[in-house]
């Protein structure tokens, strides 16, 4: 199997996209899956590396990206070195790399022998699950949508009144990260850029005119993304497809660091859902 790492991809706003490569070197054409991370999330997290090999075992050509202003650097992709990049990420960067990385993959020429870019999926964990529809409803070249874990809704996770209010006057609110024991800082331009493109950003209009195959995927016993999300991505577009894992919590067993040789048996439920769904 060939795996290319941390390939540099020039973004739109000052910073390096990080993007791995995993595909039998077979040259024949082979649709693309692109995996998205979720918030506090990098794409060396937990189990994405064996994610990434059972597809492309599976005969699809698998990438995995780092959002420019996830935290990680060049140097450092794991973890969050860079607590101001972090500070300065927004919904519109995610967006933007995104794009720009299916922009790479198309144009780059490299890999044109291995890869069929009439089949595009894009799969997003937690709030990469939410940037991927988006991007889905936004960009013709995405063929399908799969979330793991994905959220629903991004305006409700801001906060609101006095909160918001000190939020707005101090310019930073931070959030504990209990692995690394860092304090991660929010600046106000986070909620001040989703007001300004409330209308672009909102999860349901996208899911309601998606066109395209779409594949929900959540655990039971999610204990930051609510199954009830799920259920309402499956309620507003009645195309859809809903597999609930029972039993799994919201990184499907997986954890930071995995040691281990093998999938988690939630994640290797969810992997195995997804590939029934592009093979279907």
């Amino acid at each position: 199997m060939k795996q290319i790492r941390n390939i540099q991809i020039s973004g739109k706003h000052g910073k390096d996209i990080l993007a791995d490569l995993f595909f039998e070197e077979t040259e024949t054409k082979k649709e693309v899956v692109l995996f998205c991370h979720g918030y506090k999330g990098y794409k060396d997290w937990g189990a994405w590396n064996l994610v990434a090999e059972e597809f492309a075992r599976q005969g699809f050509f698998f990438v995995k990206m780092n959002f420019s202003h996830n935290g990680g650097t060049i140097e450092q992709p794991i973890d969050f070195p860079d607590l101001e990049a972090f500070g300065n990420n927004n919904f519109i960067k995610e967006l933007d790399d995104l794009e720009t990385v299916i922009d790479w993959i198309s144009t780059d020429g490299s890999f044109e022998k291995e890869i069929d870019m009439n089949g595009l999926t894009l799969i997003g964990h937690s709030r990469g699950g939410g940037i991927v529809l988006l991007k889905a409803h936004e960009d013709r070249r995405v063929s399908k949508v799969v979330t793991w874990a994905g959220v629903s809704d991004f305006a409700s996770r801001f906060p609101e009144g006095e909160v918001l209010t000190q939020w707005e006057k101090s310019g930073v609110a931070y959030v504990h990260n209990g692995r690394t024991k860092q304090e991660m800082p929010h600046y106000f331009q986070f909620f001040a850029t989703f007001k300004e493109n409330e209308e672009r950003l909102t999860i349901k209009t996208a899911v309601t005119n998606l066109k395209i195959p779409f594949l929900i995927v959540h655990g039971d016993k999610d204990e930051t993304v609510a199954l009830a999300e799920a259920q309402n991505l499956h309620h507003w577009n009645d195309q859809s497809q809903l597999r609930i894992i029972p039993g799994a919590n919201h990184t499907f067993g997986s954890s930071q660091p995995w040691s281990e040789k093998t999938l988690p048996t939630h994640l290797k439920v969810a992997v195995s859902r997804t590939l029934e769904f592009l093979e279907g």
